[in-house]
């Protein structure tokens, strides 16, 4: 299968995909390739998340369950502070899309029925409430003012709790539809006994190479109503929405809401700011809507939330609201804000109708309420006043105003821009049809991963690269969870395999990261902690070592880095290499040479602390038979073909390095130095580890150390996406054959090849059950073995693998928009939202280097 390459930083603009062409629109191709399906749909499998260790499997883990339970109580029951993983796991709803909002400055869910659910508005800490009070409503009326339709346009139905009994809940579902395409999507509603198909497009600023508008909170919902009867309706669109996100701490706290109205071109956004408290942090939601000729915006800056009846009634008496005074102060409870926007459709005529919602939330603390960080977005976003109100505004209310002119002045924009990306991907006929969704679904983790994009402090790591130009002072700072229930931020050992989306996309964000990883290389800190796994005691952080993560949001990420607890990270083997070698993919990418020279020094400092794990001289290093690299409960002991080829490869990408930096102390020596380790240790890695078929797991001389693991390429996997020939270090004919062993038995003797490659396989054919994560399927591997497999010519195979997991995530177990870390044959899954799926942008890679 040939496979043609896509260029996702260029493209046709959306207008070259125009019906006038003979082609389909933009907006057809999306629905065509977006994950698609009705408001009514149900899921053929429910999984779930409690995943029971085998008998076998119980002894290693029975004392880390015992001192994790004694450590939980003392922290969640006591000290009433969230674990950084918490072990009563989270199941998912099968009902999430795409999320609303840019990148890093909070997000909010919806569901494929039109929720609004799953709530980013605490740092780090999700809300999976689903908010009954934040709908649209619609109301049809005929030229003489009789009410033909009036009802909540979502597929959910009537609120279980009683709360709103005021309002039609009963759209049939069966006539709404939904597709999903990140970061926009569309929800289209049938109202078959008027003629009518109105169509909600939700477009978000999620803009590649964007570092302006992308960090905006803020989301467009463009509604096109298309009258397809003879007579001329009346029709009113009804956006509301509830402070908080959904919680019984909703009800605690002081709310206030404000009318705004600016101008905007020759029109007028009108809308109501609604300002209020989210776990001390304060935050304010605006809706508004686009005022043009002929159709008038009204608001209401407060209704009843438990029956809804007084925004209902005024809705069935005029269709519209009555902007009330300027500000509505409550002292404690819930508050409710509505914007309506009503105009006239022609006989088979179509018009359109502009909202928006967004969010306010300048600076933000952590739990530990050490340090005070400012959003990105703060810089772009005024808060001086231009508004036309008749009264005068806070200024988080002009902050909202001002974000809800941006976004209808420029919401086309960002439509256009996403086109460019997306389209070259969408006509490539070469491109199987669900990797068209999967590639650009996947991505949604960018926005709603606990994400966060801050505005750089320079104070809360030591400083490696001291110098005016530091490009996190104009990009900022970046950060994201390993997953929603795994509380730690940029992860570092799942960063590695997820970085390839922000080094495609959004590079400078990359390079942000790795300059702070850099930073925390160099720090310290001497805090002696108990590992809840073995009981032993030892640093939080070593200096000279890659951390595992910028700190859990219970505490100060960033001033408390290392939160990871289970095991004791300062000698894992795989964290400095995989620094090393995002270094070496991002200096390739972008030729940035300022940026290899300011990392290299801090490469050459843990390639060093690496060489000490090599016991026995031969150029490899070894493993310690403990929990030492990211497959922690799977130990690997002696030279193993994941660290193996990780440490191979960074030897490789050090030498290239060396050779093109520029000043470099010692340069040649060092050059001479890896190259001859490069040269024993392909030699060594290779007679202990090739089998003829395969790499095995390890030389421990266990039994499990036969085991064919999926993930055995890794090092050659992240060289081959930089674009290199490895060859000499991981030999053609080796590697196909280890691809096709692979193949043949991690990925088609698991469920008929339908669920990506397991994670290990005994020569026997038989899964690996030696421990938990030995018999699992980790979604982001897969998608990697499926990016190694195209980039060595097995297309059909590659595309086979990832296939699996976008199949079984999205269509069977309805787990789209929160892929989990790990599925498991037993019908099992673990971690949801997870940070490693965003490993399939290194399929885009493959394919760009065909």
């Amino acid at each position: 299968m040939e496979i043609k390459s896509p260029s996702v930083d260029s493209g046709a603009a959306s207008g070259d995909y125009s019906p006038e062409t003979g082609r389909p629109s933009s907006d057809e191709l999306c629905k065509k390739f977006g994950w698609s399906v009705r408001m009514d749909h149900r899921f053929p499998e429910t999984w779930d998340s409690v995943c029971i260790p085998r008998l076998k499997q119980i002894g290693d883990l029975l004392p880390l369950f015992i001192r994790y339970l004694f450590w939980w109580f003392k922290t969640w029951i006591v000290r009433r502070v969230k674990p950084f993983i918490d072990f009563i796991t989270l199941n998912g709803k099968q009902i999430y899309g795409v999320p609303v909002g840019g990148i890093g400055s909070g997000s909010i869910g919806r569901g494929f029925k039109g929720e609004f659910c799953r709530y980013h508005m605490v740092p780090g800490i999700y809300s999976y409430d689903v908010v009954d009070a934040n709908q649209f409503i619609l109301c049809v009326r005929d030229t003489k003012g009789t009410v033909l339709y009036q009802k909540v346009l979502s597929g959910v139905g009537k609120p279980e709790n009683g709360n709103l009994s005021s309002w039609d809940w009963s759209f049939n579902p069966c006539d709404g539809h939904y597709t999903g395409l990140y970061p926009r999507a569309w929800y289209t509603f049938n109202i078959h006994k008027l003629n009518l198909v109105l169509e909600c497009k939700q477009v978000s600023p999620v803009i590649p190479h964007d570092y302006v508008d992308s960090c905006l909170p803020c989301t467009a919902f463009q509604w096109t109503i298309k009258n397809n009867s003879t007579e001329r309706r009346i029709i009113s669109i009804t956006f509301t929405f509830k402070n908080g996100t959904g919680s019984k701490k909703d009800k605690y706290g002081k709310c206030s809401s404000e009318t705004f109205s600016t101008a905007c071109d020759s029109s007028k956004v009108k809308g109501v700011a609604l300002q209020h408290m989210i776990e001390g942090i304060q935050t304010t939601y605006g809706i508004g809507c686009l005022e043009k000729k002929d159709q008038c915006v009204t608001s209401m800056n407060q209704f009843d939330l438990l029956h809804g009846s007084d925004l209902w009634l005024k809705l069935s008496q005029t269709g519209r609201l009555d902007t009330e005074s300027c500000s509505y102060e409550l002292t404690k409870g819930e508050t409710g804000i509505a914007v309506n926007c009503i105009g006239e459709v022609d006989p088979k005529g179509m018009e359109e109708m502009i909202f928006t919602l967004g969010w306010d939330q300048p600076q933000i603390k952590f739990k530990g309420r050490e340090w005070t960080h400012t959003r990105r977005y703060t810089r772009y976003i005024k808060r001086t006043n231009n508004s036309d109100s008749a009264c005068e505004i806070k200024p988080t209310t002009i902050a909202i105003q001002n974000l809800a002119a941006h976004c209808i002045l420029n919401y086309k924009k960002w439509d256009q821009a996403i086109d460019k990306w997306q389209l070259p991907v969408l006509t490539n006929k070469n491109l199987p049809a669900w990797f068209k969704s999967a590639i650009f679904n996947e991505t949604y983790f960018i926005s709603d991963g606990g994400t966060l994009w801050l505005e750089y402090d320079g104070d809360t790591l030591p400083k490696t690269v001291t110098k005016k130009e530091d490009l996190r002072n104009e990009f900022g700072r970046f950060c994201y969870l390993e997953a929603h229930e795994y509380r730690m931020f940029n992860t570092y050992d799942v960063h590695f395999y997820a970085s390839f989306a922000l080094a495609q996309l959004w590079p400078k964000l990359q390079h942000s990261l790795q300059y702070d990883m850099a930073d925390a290389v160099n720090s310290k800190d001497d805090t002696m902690r108990l590992h809840l796994f073995d009981g032993h005691r030892s640093q939080r952080k070593i200096a000279d070592s890659v951390p595992h993560d910028f700190g859990d949001p219970s505490e100060d990420p960033y001033l408390k880095i290392n939160s990871y607890l289970m095991h004791d990270v300062s000698g894992w083997r795989d964290l400095n290499l995989k620094f090393v070698l995002q270094v070496f993919r991002d200096w390739k990418l972008s030729a940035d040479s300022t940026y290899l020279n300011d990392l290299l020094p801090i490469c050459e400092k843990v390639m060093k602390k690496s060489l000490e794990w090599d016991q026995d001289g031969d150029g490899v290093i070894e493993n310690s038979g403990s929990a030492d690299q990211t497959y922690d409960t799977w130990v690997m002991k002696g030279v193993s073909a994941y660290c193996g080829s990780l440490w191979l490869a960074s030897l490789f990408a050090m030498i290239d390095m060396l050779k093109n930096s520029t000043d470099f102390p010692n340069k040649q020596n060092l050059i001479d130095e890896y190259q001859n380790t490069l040269d024993r240790g392909k030699v060594s890695f290779h007679e202990k580890l090739w089998t003829g078929n395969y790499y095995r797991f390890d030389t421990s001389g266990s039994s499990h150390g036969e085991s064919i693991m999926s993930d055995q390429l890794c090092g050659h996997w992240f060289l081959a996406m930089c674009g290199v020939d490895d060859s000499e270090i991981f030999p053609k004919a080796n590697v196909l054959r280890a691809l096709k062993t692979i193949f043949e038995n991690n990925v088609m003797k698991v469920r008929d090849g339908t669920m990506g490659a397991i994670n290990g396989m005994n020569p026997d054919s038989s899964i690996d059950t030696f421990t938990m994560q030995s018999e699992e399927t980790w979604t982001g591997v897969s998608y990697a073995l499926g990016a190694t497999m195209i980039k060595n010519g097995m297309t059909e195979e590659g595309f086979r693998t990832a296939e699996g997991i976008y199949r079984t995530v999205y269509e069977t177990i309805g787990m789209g928009f929160e892929t989990p870390e790990a599925l498991q044959h037993r019908e099992k899954y673990r971690a949801i939202g997870y940070m490693r799926a965003l490993g399939i942008w290194s399929i885009m890679s493959a394919i760009k280097s065909q």
